[in-house]
């Protein structure tokens, strides 16, 4: 009986457990309680985007047509040079940010000691911080009034690489911090020359993460409106060419249609209608911008999940 006595108090809860479990409980449905409070706006904001801007999604025309000749009196109207330069300015910056951005990161974990690897570090740090109409004045100011160039879309795409950096940077870091040091010394055990360590060790291991971080910074410079009212402006027709001419964007048709809303009275069926043609197109162009940026978010997590290692 002394036995089976001892053994039942050993196994009793100690004491302030009950404390604990209540403090447990309340963290979980207070952690549930912000989640669910955070998703109410971003619920909210999908719902009135997708709501007004499927209608010009579904309607004929809209990722084949321009807005060539069409004032916010007039109905319809595409979004296909938009799209078009959205996606060749995004393009551009993307193939000169993320080689940079990666060798950089590869610098500051893997070989960066002493003044300069502090420097860089600052450096990040305060592109990081830097607006993005500071960025479009800077390259405003070498390209087009140092050096007389005109205005243009590849001078957006430089100015977004000032802000597509410093976000792949300090994902690809902690990505990379993030690989076992124990993969690292196995390699140099076997004779493996680091260069080559990193490149078939590190980054296949830290790949998923460095995608998530191109795709962030993709994300983070796609809707950016500064460089383009600065460097480019906005054109109403396809214009394919980079290096010449305004160039039409996603976020340009955005504005560009707000800055002409307005309603306009029609008549339909012998009966006076009130329309917002500017207004749909407006919203039709947001919902685009988002679809694009998920549509490439997919793409990278498919690449990502084919080049990772077993």
């Amino acid at each position: 009986m002394t036995t089976v006595e001892s053994a039942g108090s050993s196994l009793a809860s100690p004491p302030g457990a009950g404390i604990r479990k209540v403090k447990d409980r309340t963290a979980t449905t207070l952690v549930y309680a912000a989640f669910a409070i955070a998703l109410v706006p971003l619920i909210w904001l999908l719902w009135t985007v997708v709501s007004k801007g499927i209608y010009m999604l579904t309607r004929n025309g809209w990722f084949t047509g321009t807005e060539r000749g069409i004032t916010y009196r007039d109905a319809g109207g595409g979004a296909w040079h938009a799209v078009l330069g959205t996606l060749e300015q995004v393009a551009l910056c993307t193939a000169i940010s993320v080689p940079i951005a990666l060798l950089v990161a590869i610098y500051l974990v893997e070989y960066g000691r002493g003044p300069l690897a502090r420097m860089t570090t600052f450096m990040v740090d305060i592109l990081t911080g830097i607006p993005s109409i500071v960025a479009a004045l800077f390259i405003y100011a070498v390209f087009i009034t140092t050096f007389g160039g005109e205005r243009s879309g590849w001078l957006v795409s430089l100015a977004l690489v000032m802000l597509m950096i410093p976000v792949i940077v300090r994902t690809t870091e902690e990505m990379l911090k993030l690989v076992p040091n124990e993969l690292r010394e196995a390699s140099y055990a076997l004779g493996v020359p680091k260069w080559k360590t990193i490149v078939r060790i590190v980054l296949p291991t830290a790949m998923s993460g460095i995608v998530t971080g191109v795709v962030l910074g993709i994300a983070r410079v796609a809707g950016e409106t500064a460089p383009l009212l600065i460097l480019v402006g906005y054109s109403p027709d396809k214009n394919a060419n980079l290096f010449s001419g305004p160039q039409a964007s996603l976020p340009g048709l955005i504005k560009d249609q707000f800055s002409n809303l307005g309603s306009t009275t029609i008549l339909e069926g012998g009966k006076r209608v009130t329309v917002h043609y500017a207004a749909d197109r407006m919203w039709g162009a947001a919902l685009t911008l988002i679809l694009l940026v998920m549509i490439l978010n997919l793409a990278a997590r498919v690449i990502a999940r084919r080049s990772a290692v077993n």
